[in-house]
């Protein structure tokens, strides 16, 4: 058994928690830019809300969720919602926009395009970037998979936070605060698939 000492703080103040800028390094490990759902909870919205009402909780993702069995069965976007999806099914089924329920545009998740967090702890950053370049998508769950072959969701990776942590990154660089790689000239953000 260890034992966990305490000391004093030195410094007679500290800066607020969460107010010092954030920025992510192309070569910082990519972990640093995941949402990681052992440490914050994951958005979740059910599967039944309208998708005006899924899209007034101010996120740009959340899971879609099976309340009665209460299991993940989607992925649904801010874009799904504001693009054409919505439009295309109202159409289809001769309804009106608030008759339009996550479940009918979401993703479903057995048809979503994973990375495996195994991945991840190896990768950095600019990986991330390259990934979302490459893959056209806005968001990237991460999945775990237990000794006994189970998998979870682990995390979520977002194309729109990880450029704007890598442009905070360059701005800085430019004022000459950081040396380090250069930046890709863009990072698409294009709707997922």
């Amino acid at each position: 058994m260890s034992i966990i000492s305490l000391h004093l703080v030195t410094n007679t103040s500290l800066p607020i928690p969460g107010l010092e800028p954030w920025y992510a390094d192309p070569q910082d490990p990519a972990l640093t830019v995941m949402t990681d759902f052992r440490e914050r909870a994951s958005v979740t919205v059910p599967d039944t809300a309208a998708i005006d009402e899924a899209l007034d909780t101010g996120v740009r993702c959340a899971f879609a969720i099976d309340d009665r069995r209460r299991v993940v069965v989607g992925l649904i976007t801010a874009y799904d919602i504001t693009g054409e999806k919505p439009m295309q099914y109202m159409q289809t089924w001769a309804i009106l926009r608030r008759e339009v329920l996550v479940r009918d545009i979401m993703q479903e998740i057995s048809g979503c395009r994973v990375a495996d967090i195994k991945h991840i702890e190896r990768a950095t950053v600019i990986d991330v970037s390259n990934m979302f370049a490459t893959n056209r998508l806005t968001h990237v769950p991460v999945m775990e998979t237990s000794e006994t072959g189970e998998q979870r969701l682990r995390g979520l990776l977002s194309a729109a936070k990880v450029k704007r942590l890598l442009l905070r990154s360059e701005s800085i660089r430019r004022n000459g605060t950081i040396i380090g790689a250069t930046l890709p000239t863009s990072i698409s953000s294009a709707p997922s698939a």
